[in-house]
């Protein structure tokens, strides 16, 4: 049963179609985690990963559980701020449909052209992975060729590498 309450908790309460069309992740924040206080959400997600470890889960939730990250606010914060420096640049498109309670993931569409036949572009993901909270996964031609995640700094050296990550994609 508290998998069918985990479910339901990481669902948006919102009809999905809505949130396919966000243009930012402030815009998928719809489910029970995102907005039931905090202690609770995470009271649910330590009872429920009991069961199964795997559970979908946001990013920021599964750091904020191992005490990596303050505060729930602290992971909406960097989502924002990839959002607003990504939004800035051309060529980079936000990815409103991830995996449950997630925000989504941004792809650098000119990275296409580089390969030939269908491709999946660059790709930047928040993730619990390591404490710079970002990954790239550079541009590949199918999804089970996938390469590894390349480990960005956080927004610093998310800022700095950019311009260059955008050219070898």
């Amino acid at each position: 049963m508290i998998e069918l309450e985990w479910s339901q908790a990481v669902e948006p309460h919102a009809a999905l179609a809505s949130i396919s069309g966000a243009g930012r992740p402030s815009e998928t924040r719809r489910a029970w985690v995102h907005r039931a206080p905090e202690d609770q959400v995470l009271t649910l997600y330590r009872s429920a990963t009991e069961v199964d470890s795997e559970l979908p889960a946001p990013w920021w939730l599964k750091a904020l559980a191992n005490g990596e990250l303050s505060s729930r606010a602290e992971g909406f914060l960097l989502e924002d701020r990839v959002g607003k420096l990504l939004d800035a640049r051309p060529g980079w498109v936000f990815v409103p449909w991830s995996s449950d309670g997630d925000c989504g993931y941004w792809e650098y569409m000119p990275s296409e052209r580089r390969v030939s036949g269908p491709a999946v572009p660059t790709t930047l993901v928040l993730t619990d992975r390591h404490l710079g909270w970002l990954d790239i996964y550079p541009v590949h031609v199918t999804a089970a060729e996938s390469p590894d995640p390349l480990a960005v700094g956080g927004m610093g050296d998310l800022r700095s590498n950019l311009a260059r990550w955008e050219s070898v994609s």
